[in-house]
This record gives structure tokens, C-alpha cells and sequence, in this order.
């Protein structure tokens, strides 16, 4: 009788241990699973913003280039990075410098997205005064 109460008794304590054990791999793989949809998610929303971020300029530029010739590609993409280098906080003398033109160059660029621009200063939105 003691014999079989101490048989049962392990058997039982194994089995405990082997639940044990399922039951961590089977947390650990689901959670693995959210992980890895967490960060597929966090890349999708990241380029989604990034193309959003590109949407919102190109609609800046074409809204203040609606009577000029449209721009090639690579000058409106050099537009396009200057301006939000812009609106970051970035110097004209720094945006300048890291796309390579000239002072006057990005100046000239720049100005009619400038808000405190002489002609326009009173017309600033609410998208640019954010810090």
C-alpha cells in the first residue's frame, strides 16, 4: 500500500513537472508570435507615417507652385527633403549644407515656405508652429 501511495504520489509530481513545461514552451510561443506582430505593426504604422509625412509636402508644394510649371523629380525631391528639414528646426544654413546648394540657393527655396516671410507672416498656419 505505501508503495503504491509513493508510485502515484510521483507519477503525479511528474506529470505536474511535464505540465509545467508544456504549459512555458506554449507561453513562450505566443508570445513570441505577439512580439513579432507588435513589431510588424510598429513598421507598417512607421511607413504609413512616412508616406503620409511626403503626401502632406507634396501638397504644400504643388499648393504653392499651383500657376508654375511642375518641377522635375529631383529638384521637387530636393524640395521635398528641404522642407522637412525645415520643419523639423533645422537652420537654412544647416539644411543648406546637407543638401548641398548654396545659402542664397536654399534661401530662394525656402522663402515662400517661410513663415515669418514679409509678404506672408500673417497667413501662418498651425502645422508649422508646432515645436
Amino acid at each position: 500500500m505505501e508503495w503504491t501511495f509513493a508510485v502515484l504520489l510521483g507519477i503525479a509530481v511528474l506529470l505536474l513537472i511535464v505540465s509545467l513545461i508544456k504549459t512555458k514552451k506554449l507561453t513562450s510561443k505566443v508570445e513570441q508570435e505577439l512580439d513579432q506582430m507588435n513589431l510588424t505593426y510598429t513598421d507598417e504604422l512607421y511607413k504609413l507615417k512616412q508616406r503620409i509625412k511626403t503626401v502632406e509636402i507634396d501638397g504644400e508644394i504643388t499648393a504653392h507652385e499651383s500657376g508654375v510649371i511642375s518641377i522635375q523629380s529631383a529638384e521637387r525631391k530636393k524640395l521635398r527633403e528641404a522642407l522637412e528639414l525645415y520643419k523639423r528646426g533645422y537652420s537654412i544654413e544647416s539644411i543648406a549644407s546637407k543638401t548641398q546648394t548654396t545659402l542664397e540657393e536654399m534661401q530662394e527655396l525656402l522663402s515662400p515656405y517661410a513663415p515669418e516671410q514679409s509678404k506672408g507672416g500673417s497667413s501662418k498656419d498651425d502645422s508649422t508652429s508646432t515645436t
